[in-house]
């Protein structure tokens, strides 16, 4: 993400104005997720002082500076997210994250994602899959979109139809993860490691990961492409992450 990463966590790139952190949050409030925690590392202390000034972003405000108060004013709309910002070090891979982090589980089952792609995930139909099978994990698999227009050509060459970035045929990891609180019998007993090289390869050679199919919308932001990709897409007034109908999932 060139210069911007250099300046906020990933996760605080904004698109649209806002954080797509807060885009994959408000996405899964709608859905009646409110509880969250994040997993900070490289610049996590802005992620705590977004949070920390939530109200200040977000709501019509009155300062009095004679008193040293803040009143902050009713809006039409409002979050009642429970924000747990856990500190995993600054440059911990993914699977020494999520294990520093399991004491605020409760011991319960929990929904896992990453901090930097939006999809319309139907959450209560992920649920309904996971419980379903029984097993341990449950990830949703999605086709990206591919980074480059197909072509179709037949045997004397001539393009018969020319595809701008058709979805790519095979699936991917696309997050939004379900995990059963066992999964702590599958982290390596080491200093440091990867939740998608050590944990998952060895989940999923005991039968235990099974894959939700996405067909909606999926879009991760690795790239300014990426980025603008979707803020053309709130310029244009679209939010196809969101969950609008059944046919989302």
């Amino acid at each position: 993400m060139g210069e911007e990463s250099l300046r906020v966590p990933k996760p605080m790139i904004e698109i649209g104005g806002k954080p797509i952190l807060w885009h994959i949050m408000d996405q899964l409030s709608s859905q009646g997720i409110s509880e969250f925690v994040i997993l900070l590392g490289y610049k996590g202390y802005i992620i705590k002082e977004y949070f920390a000034n939530y109200l200040l972003h977000e709501r019509d405000c009155t300062i009095d500076l004679g008193n040293s108060s803040i009143e902050y004013h009713a809006q039409e709309r409002t979050s009642d997210w429970k924000i747990t910002l856990v500190e995993t070090g600054k440059d911990s891979l993914t699977g020494t994250r999520i294990r520093k982090a399991l004491r605020y589980f409760g011991g319960q089952r929990f929904l896992l994602t990453y901090g930097d792609g939006l999809a319309n995930i139907d959450v209560s139909a992920l649920l309904s899959f996971h419980e379903a099978h029984g097993k341990l994990v449950s990830v949703t698999a999605v086709h990206p979109q591919g980074r480059f227009g197909s072509l179709d050509i037949d045997e004397q060459h001539v393009v018969s139809q020319f595809n701008e970035k058709p979805k790519e045929s095979r699936r991917i990891n696309g997050g939004y993860f379900i995990c059963e609180p066992k999964i702590t019998d599958f982290l390596p007993n080491t200093d440091d490691f990867m939740w998608e090289d050590a944990a998952l390869k060895n989940i999923s050679k005991t039968g235990e990961l099974m894959a939700y199919e996405h067909n909606g919308f999926w879009q991760c932001m690795d790239s300014p492409r990426e980025k603008e990709f979707l803020e053309e897409m709130l310029r244009n007034g679209t939010t196809p992450w969101l969950i609008t109908s059944d046919d989302a999932r």
